[in-house]
């Protein structure tokens, strides 16, 4: 993936936008949508920079509830408002939401079957895929200070190896990374 150009002026009506919410919702399986929104909305489309689309990521991650949600509704209502942010939930979450209760359906019946657990496992394995080419996309666009990367390499160790509770890594790096940077533009100014 290369840097994206700059932003055009056209910007997408709330249909396209739903629209390309409930493509990216409906064609995703298992995870790794962070990665096409990404690549959707600041490598191909250009309505945001990789910039704005980690800042979006980082607090859509550190709001309550389904991070793919919160950051469909910051992505739409940056580029259109409330109406964008309404897009934004809808396209991601109705469209999925009814063709997970068909696909539900079919593989129960289909549970049985060899071909059907290396149909999920080969679409966990590319869900990964897209989860690590994020997070490289991430740690690339990590200030290369001290302290962020302190943080990185804390919250990395607490949750992965010591599996300390989400909530609480959240919460105590979260605010000590935020209050940091605080302080840190505070004095720059």
């Amino acid at each position: 993936m290369g840097e994206p150009a700059a932003r055009p002026a056209a910007m997408p009506t709330t249909l396209e936008l739903f629209l390309i919410f409930a493509r990216i919702g409906l064609t995703s399986f298992g995870g790794g949508l962070s990665g096409w929104f990404l690549r959707e909305f600041v490598y191909e489309r250009h309505w945001l920079t990789e910039e704005e689309f980690l800042d979006g990521l980082a607090l859509s991650q550190a709001l309550p509830g389904v991070n793919i949600k919160n950051l469909a509704i910051w992505i739409g209502h940056r580029l259109l408002g409330w109406r964008g942010a309404v897009a934004g939930f809808c396209g991601i979450i109705f469209p999925p939401a009814v063709s997970i209760v068909i696909l539900g359906v079919f593989f129960s019946a289909m549970a049985g079957f060899p071909l059907t657990r290396f149909a999920l496992a080969g679409a966990a394995a590319g869900a990964i895929g897209l989860s690590l080419s994020m997070a490289i996309t991430a740690v690339r666009r990590l200030p290369r200070r001290v302290v962020p990367i302190l943080i990185f390499v804390v919250t990395f160790i607490a949750v992965a190896i010591l599996a300390v509770p989400l909530i609480w890594t959240v919460l105590v790096a979260g605010t000590l990374g935020v209050g940091l940077e605080y302080v840190r533009l505070s004095r720059h100014e």
